[in-house]
């Protein structure tokens, strides 16, 4: 098996310890391990796997739904546009930094970013990820909203460690690659002035400077390091993960219509919103707490007001929610925002 499929013994008895590919006969006087001819497609499947860099877990997924190849085939799919995502992050930030080790580092011309869009693709990213930033005072990096250019396009990111919300907006960008956080007042003062038309927004490591349809605003980018959002949202998801398709006015009407679960957080009293599936597992429906009780793990406690926030950011139209079980981060999305909000433990 070791030769016909590319993997070494060693690699096989990793694989038969972590219950992937285990051995169809096992000798148990030498332990030599012996497989089926009908194994060697997963064992090649799972070398080839593994010289991509495919996390075990993932690799073991694949192996699983060998007999339905269009699913290995999605899983696939999947893992690569993550790689090409990983690639095209990694070079836009060592373009940055190319570009932060220049010669003539302290010309604007050079250091400079010009990003242009329409008024109303900027307030509407604005809209969807200024509920969730933080202003705890002892959070400094994260008391802004990030600005993150891409070759064309504006990606708006903002956290209070409990959620997180993403927007982008195509762009006119020009100038190196920049990643800047703009204060929560310049972000709030920037809102109303946002009146039809075009924007621009300079930036430079020391400004951030908008010129918009109402008029200027300038301020200074916080001197901090904030947290990197791809890292806490590239997990893969496991098997049982499931997206389901609502409408955001009435997942939001169900949410406001559900009884509410009280809870106490350090002092700070809040509210819990309970989401499962019905018995088809095609539709989300919210649940009370005595179902919440009796069948925890198939369903997902989160933050009432967060929720609400997070759907309301989506406006009227169509969103996916992705669930992956009662301990892992609810997503809601659209075609060009997400947010991710962190569970309550029963």
């Amino acid at each position: 098996m070791a030769r016909a499929s590319g993997l070494a013994v060693s690699a096989l008895r990793f694989y038969d310890s972590a219950g992937v590919l285990v051995p169809a006969e096992v000798d148990p006087a030498t332990g030599y391990r012996r497989y089926s001819e009908s194994q060697l497609l997963a064992a090649r499947l799972i070398a080839g796997l593994r010289r991509v860099g495919m996390p075990v877990a993932e690799i073991a997924r694949a192996v699983a739904h060998l007999p339905d190849p269009p699913a290995v085939r999605a899983l696939l799919d999947d893992y690569q546009q993550r790689l090409e995502d990983g690639l095209t992050d990694a070079r836009h930030e060592l373009t940055r930094l190319r570009h932060l080790l220049a010669p003539g580092l302290n010309s604007l011309e050079i250091t400079m970013t010009s990003i242009s869009l329409p008024a109303d693709a900027l307030s509407a990213a604005l809209d969807a990820v200024r509920f969730a930033a933080s202003i705890d005072p002892d959070l400094p990096m994260i008391n802004g909203v990030l600005l993150e250019t891409r070759p064309d396009s504006l990606t708006l990111v903002a956290t209070d460690r409990y959620r997180l919300a993403v927007a982008e907006s195509a762009a006119t960008i020009t100038g190196p690659p920049t990643r800047l956080v703009a204060p929560l007042p310049f972000i709030d003062a920037l809102r109303p002035l946002l009146s039809p038309g075009i924007v621009t927004l300079d930036l430079t490591p020391a400004t951030i400077s908008a010129q918009t349809p109402s008029g200027r605003l300038d301020t200074s980018p916080l001197d901090v390091d904030f947290p990197d959002h791809r890292a806490l949202t590239s997990a893969a998801p496991s098997a049982d993960a499931r997206s389901i398709q609502a409408d955001a006015p009435t997942l939001r009407a169900a949410v406001h219509a559900a009884t509410p679960i009280h809870r106490d957080l350090q002092g700070t009293p809040y509210e819990l919103a309970i989401l499962t599936l019905d018995p088809t597992g095609t539709l989300l429906r919210t649940a009370d707490e005595s179902d919440w009780s009796e069948d925890s793990p198939t369903h997902i406690a989160v933050n009432r007001e967060f929720l609400l926030q997070a759907l309301a950011a989506t406006g009227p139209g169509q969103l996916t929610l992705e669930l992956d079980g009662p301990i892992k981060p609810l997503a809601v999305r659209t075609p060009t925002t997400y947010s991710i909000l962190m569970p309550v433990r029963h």
